[in-house]
């Protein structure tokens, strides 16, 4: 079969890392055609670094070109869905960075119209197609940690300065561009959807969260308190609490040093083990994990070919295969972050804004 043929949307920081880790996948499989950036020298520059073929300024070049088969759209959350059914109209499979869309009936509308058009769309949650997860999963299936009966999720880092974090025209807040990852892991282990959520928050001038805590209540009893935060550093560690032991997702110690939008982060990993207990390391992409046995299993990343900017982001290159599997096998959606699974993520976000005043102009325009 001929390679899947990518164009990507956008040429910023996590565009450069997708395409860095396309860059580690057989070329007999997928190759990188296209990109399209708002100003054309962006994108002229991308692509020499990259050696992509064809870049193009603006999105809607990307959408006309037939040599196109799945579109990356990598923009800044508000221009998700506009950009991504633009894609779809023009007969492109997509893979849609997180959050898919601002809220749930937004998401809706935009997975609805992928299955009319009958084409692949899938929200870039690139945490549960590390092999790390696969395994957790398997973990808490076969009821190695008995009745999952509590998560407890942090992530946070100084980013108030950051753009498509603090500005409501860019769809901003820590509910949407962090909330997603903690929500995501507290479902990943309960299996299921939250009944209830109780949330509290802290808004910025823009009227959009810096900072959030939140209680998920679950079927049977379980819970989820997570948090995060675009004002301070915090443990940045997900637990998960069973009968029989816990797994704790845990990072060592965080640097950061920004430049404009980009976060660069190093991470030094530690390592602890108890009876019953099984670490993974870095919760959002994890390449090691301490299993309940206390084996160590790494998971390692081959090098790209140009450096990425962010930690484990070659680790993109899972949700790139997984894509391609899919859309081989003529499917429309992964198991591992199904429609559902989307839907209801943007769900508890909603519920969560909601709760602590945060509104946006899709709000009044895309009802759930």
């Amino acid at each position: 079969m001929a390679p899947l043929r990518w164009a990507i949307v956008s040429a910023g920081t996590i565009s450069h890392d997708f395409a860095c880790a396309v860059s580690t996948l057989p070329a007999t499989d997928h190759k990188l055609v296209a990109v399209g950036a708002r100003g054309l020298e962006n994108a002229r520059k991308f692509a020499e670094l990259h050696g992509i073929p064809r870049f193009y300024e603006g999105y809607e070049p990307i959408a006309k070109d037939p040599e196109v088969d799945v579109v990356y759209v990598g923009t800044v959350n508000n221009a998700h869905y506009e950009v991504s059914r633009m894609m779809l109209e023009a007969g492109k499979h997509v893979l849609c960075e997180k959050p898919l869309c601002v809220n749930r009936g937004q998401a809706r509308a935009l997975l609805d119209f992928a299955r009319e058009r009958g084409l692949f769309c899938m929200e870039a949650i690139w945490s549960r197609f590390f092999p790390s997860y696969i395994h957790l999963r398997e973990r808490i299936a076969r009821g190695d940690l008995g009745r999952i009966e509590r998560v407890e999720v942090q992530f946070g880092f100084p980013l108030t300065h950051v753009e498509r974090v603090r500005m409501k025209s860019l769809g901003g807040g820590t509910v949407l561009d962090l909330g997603v990852y903690t929500i995501q892991v507290a479902m990943w282990a309960f299996q299921a959807e939250p009944v209830k959520i109780d949330a509290a928050g802290q808004l910025n001038d823009e009227g959009v969260d810096v900072g959030i805590t939140a209680t998920l209540h679950f079927p049977g009893g379980g819970v989820a308190n997570i948090k995060t935060s675009a004002i301070d550093k915090l443990p940045n560690t997900a637990v998960i609490i069973g009968t029989k032991g816990s797994i704790t997702v845990r990072i060592g110690v965080i640097e950061h040093n920004s430049h404009e939008r980009n976060i660069f982060t190093k991470i030094r990993v530690l390592f602890f083990f108890h009876f019953t207990t099984m670490k993974l390391h870095d919760f959002w992409c994890p390449v090691e994990l301490t299993d309940i046995d206390g084996t160590v299993r790494s998971y390692p990343l081959p090098a790209s070919k140009v450096e990425c900017i962010l930690l484990n982001s070659v680790g993109l290159r899972y949700e790139a295969e997984e894509t391609r599997r899919r859309i081989v096998a003529g499917e429309l959606e992964s198991p591992s972050v199904s429609h559902k699974d989307s839907l209801a993520i943007a769900g508890v976000q909603d519920s969560i804004r909601k709760q602590i005043g945060v509104e946006m102009p899709e709000d009044y325009i895309f009802k759930n």
